[in-house]
């Protein structure tokens, strides 16, 4: 097959830039959905820093969902690449019709309780921080939720997209559906004065057209075509996919206990605090650190992109045994990613100020300003170890080591990110929240790099298996 020769012999260079940009735009477009939402808010003077932090609070169950389509669309595009790599075309197919079935089924069945469960949920992740961001949490919550089953299916095709060969449309469909959400937002928010009903509305219509050029995408695939057969739920496909796909959810997953802890510490130790202890005063530390987040958000998109645009490369190759094209493509990914952790580690460093003019400084007090330069500097500023770390979980999942990206990932997340999350303010107080984030990049960044010399040990000439790749 054409597409099979283009894999196993284009440049590495050219081929990462192929697949790796147009992943880069869409999830970089993917994490505006939320971060647009926010800009408006912020601006919005009668939300304010309320709507900030109510969006905060909404935001970690709105990654709960991309956990699980992630773990389906990246599972089954790891999946579809080996198989295309071995020569067996009727698995990758049969791996897209049972992916299409799940994330379906896994959208109405979360949409049922995140509206079953609302209230507690929002308690949970620290929304009772002071009534008016409980108000403004629950209203912006519920009308999400509504578009869930729109976001997973579209966020769950778009890797698979890709690896039927057209990172182009995966780009597209996600970048029109944020399109739409910019240009609704102001309308929603400031002409109408919907408040977080409508930032929440502009996203889910927004959400609605990406699912809806995804389904238009599956009814013509490009590499691999799909008969009805496909859509059978067969066993042994979905373990293997959700396997391979585990490494993204639980980097997703466990980011969410980590979130939930920094929220609920934000929370208690805010209280404390002689200024965010009052009420008019106490949601702007969860509003900051969720701007923060945003900000972090954006860079890991870019990270992930680069990353997630080579698992169709590193599959296929892989499965055909070409072991020394993975090994380039490997150090160039680690290289470029810890260019872009350096750039952002500067941005962070340098420009706080004018970072958190976009999310409404202006409209509120200096204490939220000064609280938001310190939380920028310290809370990024092992943002190149973050980068690099990510990139190596996601390439060891690309190669088939789902148990050495696991590890990895939980490590991260789990044992570092919520552990000093709640470790660390018994003895800082409100900064050592923010402390809790460098410490875990850098001692994950120990373990990584121990895995990563590894791996490209594996990878070594000496150890190529190469065979010919049929055309």
């Amino acid at each position: 097959m054409e597409q099979n020769r283009y894999l196993a012999e284009e440049k590495v260079g050219t081929l990462m830039k192929k697949y790796a940009v147009p992943c880069i735009i869409s999830l970089l477009v993917g994490a505006l959905y939320n971060i647009v939402d926010q800009i408006f808010i912020a601006n919005a003077a009668y939300l304010g820093s309320y709507g900030n932090a109510a969006n905060t609070v909404v935001f970690p169950l709105t990654v709960i969902a991309l956990a699980i389509a992630v773990m389906i669309g990246d599972g089954c595009c790891a999946f579809v690449s080996l198989s295309l790599g071995r020569e067996k075309p009727g698995d990758a197919a049969r791996s897209i019709g049972n992916a299409v079935v799940l994330s379906i089924l896994a959208g109405l069945l979360l949409t049922a309780v995140y509206l079953i469960g609302n209230t507690q949920l929002i308690a949970l992740f620290g929304g009772t921080v002071n009534a008016e961001t409980f108000r403004c949490s629950k209203e912006y919550f519920f009308w999400i939720t509504m578009g869930i089953p729109f976001y997973m299916f579209g966020q769950a095709m778009n890797p698979v997209i890709r690896a039927d060969g057209s990172p182009k449309f995966a780009m597209f469909s996600t970048l029109a559906g944020a399109f739409v959400n910019i240009l609704l937002d102001p309308v929603f928010i400031f002409v109408c004065r919907m408040g977080m009903m409508g930032a929440a509305l502009a996203t889910i219509i927004g959400q609605c057209l990406t699912a809806v050029l995804a389904a238009g995408y599956l009814l013509r695939t490009k590499t691999i075509p799909l008969a009805k057969t496909d859509l059978i739920p067969d066993s042994g496909i979905i373990r293997h996919t959700l396997t391979l796909g585990i490494c993204s959810f639980l980097s997703q997953i466990s980011l969410v206990a980590a979130m939930a802890a920094i929220n609920n510490m934000i929370r208690k130790y805010g209280a404390m605090d002689a200024i965010f202890g009052q009420q008019a005063y106490a949601q702007i530390p969860m509003a900051v650190v969720g701007i923060v987040m945003k900000f972090f958000q954006i860079v890991i998109s870019i990270v992930v992109g680069m990353a997630a645009g080579c698992i169709p490369i590193v599959g296929f190759n892989m499965g055909a045994g070409l072991k020394g094209r993975v090994r380039k493509l490997f150090t160039m990914l680690l290289c470029a990613e810890g260019i872009v952790g350096a750039i952002s580690f500067v941005i962070v460093e340098v420009f706080p100020a004018q970072l958190i003019q976009v999310f409404g400084a202006a409209n509120e007090s200096v204490y939220y300003t000064e609280f938001a330069v310190r939380a920028f500097r310290i809370y990024l500023c092992m943002i190149v170890f973050a980068c690099i770390d990510k990139a190596a979980f996601i390439f060891l999942q690309a190669m088939g080591k789902a148990a050495a990206s696991t590890m990895l990932s939980m490590v991260r997340e789990i044992i570092f990110g919520v552990g000093f999350s709640l470790l660390l303010p018994v003895f800082f107080g409100l900064d050592g929240v923010l402390y809790s984030m460098p410490v875990s990049d850098l001692l994950t960044a120990l373990l990584s790099f121990a895995v990563i010399l590894t791996t490209c040990k594996q990878l070594s000439d000496r150890h190529l298996t190469a065979q010919p790749v049929s055309a």
